[in-house]
């Protein structure tokens, strides 16, 4: 399906992993035009066994948001299925290339991300932007630090992560220091910054609520219902 098809209307949803952010989904599914049809969490899905269930029968595009250690089963069930997966989990890095190669084989479409709200992903891009400018300039240091609540496991962040990349990817080859914190009930900060001997330059995204992360998912499983591939943020905002 070509990349300017209008996102589905309507499309029936599956949660799979019901914690803080299958939560929040769940409470704007409708106002975004989602239907939720079913609700995973840890108890019922014991190996992926909700996944076979006739709980998803209705479903068409499945949000992830369990742990790490499920991903890989839980969106492979999911592409045998012919279910499309918007998958959120962060921390599981080590298996991507496995399960990428199920979905394609499975012929559905996945939208992988590790920080779903717009915002970041915008952020992300002036990020990317500025590193090609500041990757000649040996005068200036560059640095990454991320907070997040204290319950949050994978530490940098996979959204960390993702800006460390997309420097490299703009050409910035110098040293870049990742720091990360966990305190308290923070959804998110992060920062990527540019130091000097006579100024410092700073690019931050606050996040204020989960919503934006919700609100983004939806908008991922909206646009991926019925394309094929693996996909990320960028390719649901049409960021070049």
């Amino acid at each position: 399906m070509p990349p300017d098809t209008p996102p589905a209307a309507n499309p029936r949803i599956a949660i799979v992993g019901y914690g803080r952010m299958g939560r929040a989904v769940d409470a704007i599914a409708a106002e975004h035009g989602c239907e939720v049809v079913a609700r995973l969490d840890v108890e019922d899905n014991r190996d992926g066994a909700g996944i076979d269930s006739p709980a998803l029968d209705g479903a068409e595009v499945a949000i992830e948001f369990s742990l790490a250690d499920a991903v890989a089963t839980n969106v492979t069930r999911l592409a045998a299925r012919g279910i499309d997966v918007v998958v959120g989990t962060t921390g599981w890095d080590e298996r991507v290339a496995e399960v990428r190669r199920a979905t394609e084989a499975a012929g559905i479409g996945v939208v992988h991300a590790a920080n779903f709200s717009l915002g970041v992903n915008l952020f992300t891009a002036l990020v990317e932007r500025a590193a090609a400018l500041f990757a000649s300039r040996d005068d200036f240091g560059a640095w990454i630090h991320e907070a997040h609540h204290a319950a949050k496991r994978d530490a940098p962040s996979g959204t960390a992560l993702a800006l460390e990349a997309a420097m490299r990817g703009a050409g910035y080859a110098a040293s870049i220091d990742v720091a990360s914190t966990r305190a308290g009930k923070m959804p998110g900060t992060h920062t990527a910054g540019f130091d000097g001997a006579f100024d410092t330059i700073t690019l931050t995204h606050t996040a204020r609520d989960r919503a934006t992360f919700a609100r983004g998912a939806l908008e991922a499983a909206r646009w991926v219902r019925g394309r094929r591939g693996w996909f990320t943020m960028r390719d649901v905002l049409g960021i070049d």
